[in-house]
């Protein structure tokens, strides 16, 4: 049965031509900056800001969010920008507004290089390690995870790395500095020198069993697109042991974290890690399939949010 989406119904026929035509293109340009997926991507950087000790005023934590907001936008965009050829080979994607001629490619790219622009000066006016690492982040996740992703499935890691970068910028937006705080040691416990650097760990291997158990359940479509991802490439069995054994790495990385918080933060990672190793080691099994991996994809986001939630409001237990 065919069902109708409200979000893309056509505007009421009594407005004027022209107010129909901007509303779809601003519908259109908004949509290439993939809103939810920045939408996550800004709550891990402000994760990573509350997380962090010292201070730092409302005007540069706006300026922070508001930077990387633009910066993660300005990725995405140019990412569809380049994969439009791409996205019309696929079902999933063959609608969006560059493959379906609904927007032209330069307005894209002009769109995307314009974001890139305006973000940066936001983020120096923070401090001029958290702009680098934006800069960093937009080239490596442009320049070259999109291009790599058509020729090995090792694009999986390098994308990771921009991926993680939200929550270590958002750390480096209050500390100024990736691996001390600046403050003297007795204000602040040993463990806590390397936060931003831990969370940048949890969420870089977070994002393997997640992007591997999306591209389980749509392989037919990266195949048809000729990406490379692990179940296409190795086969679902390496895609499941893959999975297994990042979920492990992510459940420990998130134990080893709980320097950043207290008590209630490792109880709570330990459980919830508990019921994401179980729902990998049950992908082992011959017989999980497509609806298994949706649901290891569903419940990683779960996941995610509920830990980084705890240790948001475990961290005031501990530190005042």
């Amino acid at each position: 049965m065919v069902t109708t989406n409200p979000a893309c119904a056509s505007p009421p026929l009594d407005l004027p031509v022209t107010a129909r035509s901007r509303t779809v293109a601003a519908r259109d340009i908004l949509a290439l900056t993939k809103p939810r997926i920045t939408l996550i991507v800004l709550a891990t950087c402000a994760s990573g800001m509350a997380m962090a000790p010292g201070e730092l005023s409302w005007g540069k934590r706006l300026l922070a969010l508001l930077g990387t907001t633009l910066i993660v936008s300005s990725a995405n965009t140019l990412n569809m920008w380049w994969e439009r050829d791409l996205d019309g080979l696929m079902a999933r994607t063959r609608m969006r507004p560059l493959p379906s001629g609904r927007l032209a490619a330069p307005v894209a790219l002009a769109f995307g290089l314009l974001l890139g622009a305006v973000s940066l000066p936001m983020l120096l006016a923070v401090n001029a390690i958290t702009a680098a690492l934006g800069l960093l982040a937009l080239v490596v996740y442009v320049g070259v995870y999109t291009p790599m992703k058509r020729v090995s499935t090792l694009a999986l890691l390098v994308g990771a790395v921009p991926g993680a970068m939200p929550p270590l910028m958002g750390w480096t937006s209050v500390t100024g500095s990736v691996s001390h705080t600046g403050l003297t040691a007795a204000s602040v416990p040993p463990a806590v020198q390397l936060g931003g650097v831990a969370l940048f760990a949890l969420l870089f291997i977070w994002q393997v069993p997640h992007f591997i158990a999306i591209s389980f359940f749509r392989a037919k479509d990266y195949a048809l697109a000729g990406m490379k991802v692990v179940p296409v490439e190795s086969g679902e069995r390496a895609a499941k042991w893959q999975i297994f054994g990042y979920t492990f790495l992510v459940v420990g990385s998130s134990l080893c974290a709980s320097g950043l918080s207290g008590t209630l933060y490792l109880v709570a990672a330990s459980l919830l890690g508990a019921c994401f190793l179980g729902l990998a080691a049950y992908g082992l099994r011959a017989e999980a399939g497509n609806r298994w991996a949706r649901s290891l994809f569903g419940y990683s986001i779960v996941y995610l949010v509920a830990i980084l939630a705890i240790m948001i409001v475990d961290r005031s237990h501990v530190w005042f």
